[in-house]
């Protein structure tokens, strides 16, 4: 597979129809990942569960776990099935909500709408196929009692929108449970606008920290994961199972309560400026390198600058030098080690050599003999290391991808 760049969210979108209209209609047909009745089974779904289901419905099964583990939805709910699909779900959901609940079944696709309808005509009262998109569900606010989701969330371009729509629609209380595809490694090359790229379902999907970061922030409370599976491994594609297992794919069925009041924007905000938060991300893309070479000339050349400063303010400040070199030194063999690391994945050895040598001439300034043209090449040299490091992380991740860069 060979990707173009550039695509808009609406030819995301356009992509993700256009496939799982053919799941749809031509369920027999090869796909990149896992359909059908054996593929329910796989997942976790009991056998008479899956027995009860239309095998015109079963054969377009696209989940990627069992969200019914969660056991959120009860006799009497008013249900949400988000990427619904061919209404498995959504029929197992008729099923516990009884007649007196009513499920809405919503997904983007109209095949998979159609198809539910037929499948339910005249047999299922309470189930109400719509079409729709999880970034603007049309339904009012506090309205649902439950909401089921299987697989859906990785193909929306906008997850903290659609996260805060399941917010919205859910009643105080109300409960989540759902199945998607997380990865441990994030997308870092420019490819996510790629519709036939995001359909793979590895793309679109979320590192793990960031989804439960997520759910956090909007106001999901008691969030647990309930289990996690190997999903990519009963992939046909060769090329998928090697993509997934680049980047650490697997899928997760977890569960989430709505919060009774809605977080506030100062909160949200706070959560989502956690320095921990944010390191975490720098460190999961790859900044590792930059963010530690930052550290060194902040503590090299920032203090130097604080200091000269607070003289011209008449503030006498104390400095020990031999702290302030150690700091510097600390820093930059952090950073020569991070970018040596880089080897393991890209098996070039030009960054770690060049963060070396830079290493080096910083250490021979700081210790033996300082010249600042000295300093100032050994830091050089390690930007320079830290921006190979990561080119070549990128070029070894669009390789991976079949990208064209």
């Amino acid at each position: 597979m060979v990707a173009i760049l550039g695509y808009s969210n609406e030819q995301i979108r356009d992509a993700v129809q256009q496939m799982y209209t053919h799941v749809a209609e031509s369920p027999q047909a090869p796909f990149h990942f896992p359909t059908g009745q054996a593929t329910c089974v796989a997942l976790g779904y009991p056998e008479e569960q899956v027995s009860r289901l239309p095998q015109s419905t079963a054969a377009s099964f696209a989940g990627v776990g069992w969200p019914f583990r969660g056991q959120v939805i009860q006799p009497g709910h008013t249900t949400l099935d988000l990427g619904s699909g061919a209404g498995n779900d959504s029929l197992i959901a008729g099923d516990i909500v009884g007649p007196s609940g009513q499920v809405i079944a919503l997904d983007l696709t109209a095949a998979m709408v159609q198809k539910l309808r037929r499948c339910i005509a005249g047999k299922y009262p309470n189930i109400h196929p719509i079409q729709g998109s999880a970034e603007e569900i049309p339904l009012l606010d506090q309205s649902m009692d439950s909401i089921t989701s299987n697989g859906a969330l990785n193909l929306v371009p906008s997850k903290r929108k659609a996260i805060r729509e399941m917010f919205r629609i859910l009643k105080p209380g109300g409960k989540l449970q759902l199945a998607d595809v997380v990865i441990h490694r994030p997308v870092t090359v420019d490819c996510e606008d790629d519709p036939r790229l995001w359909v793979e379902c590895v793309v679109g999907a979320t590192v793990e920290e960031d989804l439960l970061a997520m759910l956090g922030d909007v106001g999901f409370e008691d969030i647990r994961i309930l289990n996690r599976h190997d999903y990519f491994a009963l992939s046909p594609s060769q090329q998928t199972r090697d993509i997934a297992r680049s980047f650490g794919a697997c899928s997760v069925e977890l569960s989430a309560t709505r919060a009774s009041k809605t977080p506030g924007l100062i909160r949200e905000w706070a959560r989502r400026l956690n320095p921990r938060r944010w390191l975490g991300q720098l460190h999961r893309q790859g900044f590792s390198g930059l963010l530690a070479l930052s550290m060194a000339l902040v503590t090299c050349y920032g203090i130097l600058a604080i200091s000269v400063l607070l003289t011209l303010l008449g503030v006498q400040l104390s400095l020990s030098l031999q702290v302030w070199s150690f700091a510097i030194a600390v820093f930059t063999v952090i950073t020569a080690l991070i970018i040596g690391s880089g080897f393991i994945r890209h098996r070039k050895p030009s960054p770690g050599l060049l963060a070396t040598l830079g290493t080096a001439l910083v250490l021979f300034a700081l210790y033996i003999s300082y010249h600042a043209a000295t300093e100032l090449l050994g830091f050089a040299l390690l930007a320079g290391a830290a921006g190979l490091d990561l080119n070549f992380k990128r070029k070894l991740e669009a390789r991976k991808l079949g990208l064209k860069r």
